[in-house]
């Protein structure tokens, strides 16, 4: 369903990616791991149109997107949670909810939002900054949800949240696989991705450099320690 290949990135005159190559599965949840500064963000950022300066291969359901604004690349079916959540001040729950334009068909309605996430329904008349951190990510992939987009990117979902917050986005996760989406997930906590994905690719530097099966991980965990540094 997604390719990327000889994907490469700029911030400037730093060049970031180096010919990043991976490949996603419709309906496959898939990580992309490695340490701060491995390009994982700026790969996320790449495929929405975020990044300036860029090249290579993005290519979604047969369309190379790589050229494409970013408008463009989210009215194509690919929505992004990114790691600062973007969670409007001046909007409640319901209404940051309901902010996204609908894209098309397949997006879930706000009752099934918050049977995945009761603590919104909750907090629906709250101001939305006046969150948690962990409602707060819910509420940022509850907000793509509604659009129809299938191809979620999320960008460091649990960093900095309780472990029971870290549990709960880890069932929304499988809930959203089994409802017929596909993720792409970045991660540093690579023990909460194995409850999650189907593979693992490993970023260095700027590039790919491994790719871990799920069924793999634990016989490979002495090798991920060496990649990840813990």
């Amino acid at each position: 369903m997604f390719e990327v290949k000889g994907l490469e990135a700029w911030y400037g005159e730093s060049h970031v990616l180096h010919g990043v190559d991976f490949q996603v599965g419709e309906g496959e949840v898939v990580t992309l791991l490695g340490r701060n500064g491995a390009g994982k963000t700026t790969t996320m950022k790449s495929i929405m149109g975020l990044v300036p300066r860029r090249r290579g291969s993005i290519i979604y359901k047969g369309r190379e997107t790589v050229k494409m604004r970013p408008d463009e690349v989210a009215k194509s079916g690919i929505a992004i949670c990114p790691e600062e959540r973007g969670i409007f001040a001046g909007l409640n729950v319901t209404e940051n909810l309901m902010l996204p334009p609908v894209i098309g068909p397949g997006g879930l309605d706000l009752p099934t939002i918050y049977a995945l996430f009761p603590n919104l329904k909750e907090r629906a008349a709250s101001q939305g900054t006046k969150l948690s951190g962990g409602e707060q990510q819910m509420l940022a992939i509850g907000r793509i949800l509604r659009t129809g987009a299938k191809f979620l990117l999320l960008d460091e979902p649990t960093e900095g949240l309780a472990p029971v917050i870290v549990q709960q986005i880890g069932r929304t996760i499988r809930e959203l696989r089994t409802r017929g989406f596909t993720v792409l997930l970045v991660e540093q906590n690579f023990r909460f991705a194995a409850t999650v994905a189907d593979r693992h690719y490993v970023m260095e530097h700027g590039r790919v450099i491994d790719m871990i099966p799920n069924s793999e991980i634990e016989a490979k965990m002495d090798k991920l320690h060496e990649y990840l540094g813990v």
